[in-house]
């Protein structure tokens, strides 16, 4: 048996190399990460024992940080609202403003109790099962057109089965071709929107390592949310809400085909916390029932 403050030191070793005086906060981190504990945890742990096996974990987290993975990658886990997910290279990393995105959703849907809602693009399956662990849904439907991208959704599903409010599916499909359902309450959505002329000006860390399915879209960015609208015209109920996250550059640019392609009311482009135009929502035009 080791302690945490060793293994952090241990880690810290592999660390120093690539991240140098950064090193100790960042073992600190990452073994914090690995069991899912407070960021805080390894100093105030410091003489708790850690077994050899959770040691060894520990240790080759720390090499793969330092070979580049990002620290979720490298972890195997990423926070997401009151969720902790399995990640890894299958996956986007779940963000904070998908975070924002989620409450978004459920300011405009919590009201009352009942419908469908569907995340499209689930990826780890951070916004399906926000909804499906939070909101009023009946019905939680994720697609993926990505199988690997469902095998880790659903280990993520099976992990909080248990605190699932409303019926949770996985279905593999692009967009909403899977989902066959119409008179859907809630789409939300975070699509691949960065065209590929972009791909060198990301950050290694993204280009190298998330799923390029994930990130890349043709038409300046623009292709998969542009389809996703207007599929989404078709499947929604009047007033149902459609609500995507989108890049800061093309908020405006995501609004105004919403707005010409007629099915819609409502439009409207969100900042995120830091005040950027990050997401865009609207209504289904027509009236409730």
């Amino acid at each position: 048996m080791s302690s945490v403050v060793a293994v952090v030191q241990e880690m810290a070793d592999v660390l120093r190399a690539t991240l140098g005086d950064e090193a100790i906060a960042e073992a600190r981190e990452l073994l914090a990460l690995i069991h899912d504990q407070p960021r805080h945890w390894p100093v105030v742990a410091g003489s708790q024992p850690i077994s050899a096996a959770d040691s060894t974990a520990a240790l080759l987290a720390a090499q793969r940080r330092a070979s580049g993975a990002p620290i979720q990658y490298a972890a195997g886990r990423a926070a997401f609202r009151h969720l902790t997910l399995h990640v890894d290279e299958r996956v986007l990393i779940p963000r904070p403003e998908t975070e924002q995105l989620v409450e978004i959703v459920l300011e405009r849907t919590n009201t009352e109790r009942g419908g469908i809602a569907v995340d499209v693009g689930t990826g780890s399956g951070a916004i399906a099962l926000a909804l499906a662990t939070e909101g009023r849904f009946e019905h939680v439907i994720a697609t993926d057109v990505s199988l690997d991208a469902l095998a880790v959704a659903r280990k993520n599903a099976e992990r909080y089965a248990d605190r699932r409010c409303a019926r949770f599916e996985l279905r593999h499909g692009s967009l909403l071709g899977p989902v066959h359902e119409r008179g859907l309450r809630a789409i939300v959505s975070n699509p691949p929107y960065i065209s590929f002329e972009e791909a060198a000006a990301l950050p290694a860390s993204v280009r190298d390592w998330e799923p390029s399915v994930a990130l890349f879209s043709a038409s300046d960015g623009l292709a998969t949310t542009e389809q996703l609208i207007r599929e989404a015209a078709g499947a929604l109920e009047a007033r149902g809400l459609l609500a995507l996250e989108v890049d800061m550059r093309r908020a405006h640019a995501v609004a105004d085909f919403m707005r010409t392609l007629g099915a819609y009311d409502d439009v409207q482009v969100l900042p995120d916390l830091t005040g950027r135009d990050r997401f865009v929502v609207a209504r289904k035009r027509g009236e409730e029932k």
